[in-house]
């Protein structure tokens, strides 16, 4: 039997040990930490620092001034669109923000237009208050609370974007008689467009690149009802047609207004060159034959913008050495510095150079060419291609 002296010294040398190893683990976590005098100098020497924040000042342009607003301005002369940009920014930073933020934001301003404040306590006592000092601690307050509400959403769209890289296929499968790469590139964390294959009855294998319109988390919210709605109905829809009708009548039935997809769906048979598609108001996809390009015309309009619209099943035949590339308009409509859209021209004169290479090399070029083009500027779109080469 222990002793009441050793057990008291035992759990007074525990109670040691806890404590020292609870200060160690606070030690441990503060070393992780940056230190913030290091994050700033990295900061200042971070290089295109200058184009950076002339980026950030377009989106503040662009998010808070409508394209009424931004017409207006044009008309304006130099001196007064200065003042008036001035305006509409403020006027939309208060309007977006809470309205208890809203009033502490301004008692932060007018506290800043005021000097020091002094006060007699009677005799020669006097206190002097600078009202500004309390104005730039409002102000902190407000953007702390900004920060915090930001960091809380960014950690939510972590989480759906984990959850949206799972539902996408990680690879293409193997399909005998075809080579298969695809990719997406969202605009943000998260992003509306579908890539997804479906293995069908054993042996045939479908291929999906949607679009779904707008961006951001309601847009990926949308594809992954496409997908499920999609994933549910193919492998039991032996026409296309059909196919598109039953997605069609569910996205109407559940979806919002003004939200639609576009599709692009196809089929593959192992050793046969006939494809069957489904064009549901997607862009049209080219076959590229050597030098030549054929286009894949639309067949209909796109998934949920209108109950009862009917559908056409298409077929392409695809010789070997065919490369069928499917894309979506975050390729064609995306903008460089001066403002010039890559657009159709520039990706059938790219299309046309890509020659035998394979499907993932080809793909590459693209993204290559479309990186390069674009530069530094900021993408509004989410990108997507799907690329399909029928072998010998």
């Amino acid at each position: 039997m222990v002793s009441p002296q050793k057990a008291v010294q035992s759990a007074t040398e525990g109670g040691e040990l806890g404590s020292s190893v609870s200060e160690f683990r606070t030690d441990e976590r503060r070393q992780d930490e940056p230190r913030l005098h290091r994050v700033v100098l990295d900061d200042l020497r971070r290089s295109g620092l200058r184009g950076t924040l002339a980026r950030d000042v377009q989106d503040l342009y662009d998010f808070y001034l409508d394209e009424p607003r931004r017409a207006r301005l044009e008309s304006m002369g130099r001196v007064r669109r200065f003042f008036v940009v001035g305006f509409w920014l403020f006027r939309g930073l208060l309007l977006k923000l809470h309205p208890t933020r809203r009033l502490m934001l301004l008692a932060a301003i007018l506290l800043g237009l005021f000097g020091e404040v002094s006060f007699n306590l009677g005799g020669d006592v006097r206190v002097g208050v600078d009202p500004r000092f309390w104005g730039i601690l409002l102000l902190l307050v407000v953007l702390m609370l900004e920060l915090k509400d930001k960091l809380l959403a960014r950690d939510e769209i972590e989480v759906a974007r984990e959850v949206q890289l799972a539902l996408l296929p990680k690879r293409a499968p193997n399909c005998e008689g075809f080579a298969l790469w695809s990719v997406t590139l969202p605009a943000n964390d998260v992003g509306g467009d579908l890539i997804d294959y479906l293995p069908l009855d054993g042996r045939r294998l479908g291929a999906a690149l949607g679009d779904v319109a707008g961006k951001g988390l309601g847009a990926a919210l949308l594809m992954a009802k496409l997908q499920a709605t999609l994933r549910a109905l193919a492998p039991s829809c032996p026409r296309l047609a059909d196919l598109g009708s039953q997605i069609n009548g569910i996205l109407h039935r559940d979806g919002l207004e003004n939200r639609y997809a576009t599709l692009f769906y196809l089929e593959l048979t192992p050793g046969v060159g006939s494809v069957r598609y489904l064009n549901a108001g997607h862009n049209p996809p080219y076959v590229i034959r050597g030098a030549t390009l054929q286009t894949v015309p639309s067949s209909s309009l796109p998934l949920g913008m209108l109950p009862g619209t009917t559908f056409v099943e298409g077929r392409v035949e695809m010789n070997p050495g065919d490369l069928l590339v499917v894309y979506s308009d975050g390729l064609t409509e995306a903008r460089n510095a001066s403002g010039d859209e890559f657009g159709t021209e520039r990706l059938e004169a790219l299309l046309r150079q890509l020659g035998v290479d394979s499907p993932e090399r080809s793909g590459e070029r693209i993204l290559a060419e479309f990186r390069r083009f674009v530069g530094n500027e900021r993408t509004h779109d989410d990108l997507s291609l799907l690329l399909v080469r029928r072998e010998a």
